[in-house]
């Protein structure tokens, strides 16, 4: 079973994401918490698979919880939420949070993300991630972090890593390089992991926020 806590500050949200959700076989809602500090609480006390978080809350919001979430360990974090383009979902992902939806998404990709998420998946496509960093690093002028940390990366890496940051599947990412999808997952795995990365999404922010890709950039 899939154990999701449920949080958002909207008791309506709340029910109709029960609904979905706890009509799925494999799936078991644990907990619901209307704030990020309550969320937080919840985790550590019932360490469920899954927390689908809303963004903006009283008291603590979703960006702090995930990422108190996700530094201990405790859950992994499914964000939520009713904007496009919202640079909450954005440093939330930089939080550790491995994926952003919209909540009106249909129920079963909703359905689907969380049993990525769950698996140890990236549910945002990069296409997604690309448009709130163009926002958000557009606005702030560019380059956030050191570029030295990709000095790890061989050069074929650094080709794969702009390619994901530009939204392309392995699928793509293969037939652009003439390689194989295996060699292409091949690639993607050891540029995490030089990296220190969990998934492909915080690949990405990391591609952006060292200027190897730039916003606009298709």
């Amino acid at each position: 079973m899939i154990r999701v806590v449920l949080v958002d500050d909207q008791e309506l949200m709340r029910v109709g994401f029960r609904m979905v959700l706890g009509a799925q076989p494999d799936m078991e809602i644990v907990g619901e918490a209307g704030d990020g500090d309550q969320a937080v609480q919840l985790a550590a006390a019932l360490r469920p698979d899954v927390v689908l978080m809303d963004v903006r809350m009283p008291v603590l919001d979703g960006v702090e919880a995930t990422k108190l979430i996700t530094e201990a360990g405790t859950a992994k974090v499914l964000v939520m939420t009713t904007f496009d383009l919202d640079e909450y979902a954005l440093t939330a992902l930089r939080n550790g949070a491995s994926g952003f939806m919209l909540k009106d998404t249909p129920p079963d990709h909703l359905v689907a993300a969380l049993r990525s998420v769950a698996s140890g998946d990236a549910v945002v496509s990069p296409s997604v991630t690309r448009r709130l960093l163009d926002r958000f690093l557009g606005a702030s002028g560019g380059q956030l972090r050191d570029a030295s940390v990709l000095d790890a990366l061989t050069e074929r890496e650094r080709e794969v890593l702009v390619l994901m940051a530009q939204g392309l599947s392995n699928t793509e990412i293969a037939r652009k390089l003439f390689l194989s999808e295996a060699t292409v997952k091949t690639h993607v795995g050891r540029v995490l992991a030089k990296l220190e990365l969990r998934d492909r999404v915080q690949a990405v922010v990391l591609a952006y926020e060292t200027g190897l890709v730039r916003p606009g950039e298709a």
